[in-house]
């Protein structure tokens, strides 16, 4: 029985853990099931974004780590692969946080571009709580998500965000009802799925590169080149002509 599904509709491949005894947890097998699955997706010409969830009850649980006394480097690394794998897929991600987010499953809505929270999701972070000290650079990745007293309450006071606290305090982009979150995401995708696809991966390239940019003056160099590239495209001179021909109809 697989551990994951994978529907592509109007361009966007919904990839949804399917593990939900376990509460979706990232067992070797879904690590794995994971892995194979964005290299199917970022191969098919035809998507352009994705959007990661979680069978009901929970987006996911965490780590199955197994014996904690006897994990080493090599086994949490290998624990890691299911969230390192959607951060560097180069095209547009989304998370559609539909319940618990723990630990590692909480980096796996954190390495994703945009997160969207049903009211009923929980961002817990637990590493402290079970005796763990936080992995996978999810210290980093909260930090710049949220900035540090949100990461310290979580982190060493063990508050757990609902989805309208995670959107007060911008870990989510948006909160939506429970039985809205899916339809929700997916169409938020298609706008990005509706883009060039090698156009809305060259913007996913700066954004990453924005943050180690110090001058506004080195932020228009950075952009200068592809945005040189994306105006020698078909595409540019086909939508501005739709665009023109919109207008004169007005």
């Amino acid at each position: 029985m697989s551990l994951i599904s994978v529907e592509v509709v109007d361009r966007v491949a919904t990839l949804t853990l399917q593990d939900p005894e376990r509460r979706n947890s990232l067992t070797a097998p879904m690590v794995q099931e994971i892995i194979e699955a964005f290299d199917r997706i970022e191969a098919d010409e035809g998507v352009g974004a994705v959007v990661i969830t979680g069978a009901p009850p929970a987006f996911c649980a965490g780590a199955s780590l197994g014996d904690l006394a006897t994990i080493d480097r090599d086994g949490l690394v290998a624990v890691y692969e299911g969230f390192l794998r959607v951060s560097r897929c180069p095209l547009p991600t989304l998370a559609a946080v539909n319940g618990a987010a723990v630990g590692a499953g909480m980096n796996l809505a954190l390495v994703c571009d945009v997160r969207l929270a049903a009211r009923k999701a929980r961002f817990d972070t637990r590493f402290l709580q079970i005796g763990l000290h936080p992995g996978g650079g999810h210290t980093w990745m909260s930090l710049r998500a949220v900035g540090p007293q949100v990461v310290a309450a979580a982190l060493l006071f063990g508050e757990v965000l609902d989805g309208a606290e995670a959107e007060r305090v911008g870990l989510a982009f948006r909160c939506v009802d429970d039985d809205a979150l899916l339809p929700t995401a997916q169409a938020m995708a298609a706008k990005a799925a509706d883009a060039p696809r090698d156009l809305a991966i060259a913007v996913k390239q700066t954004l990453r590169r924005m943050p180690d940019v110090t001058t506004h003056e080195e932020a228009v160099e950075v952009e200068l080149e592809p945005q040189v590239w994306s105006t020698r495209q078909p595409w540019a001179a086909e939508r501005l002509a739709a665009l023109q021909a919109k207008i004169s109809k007005r």
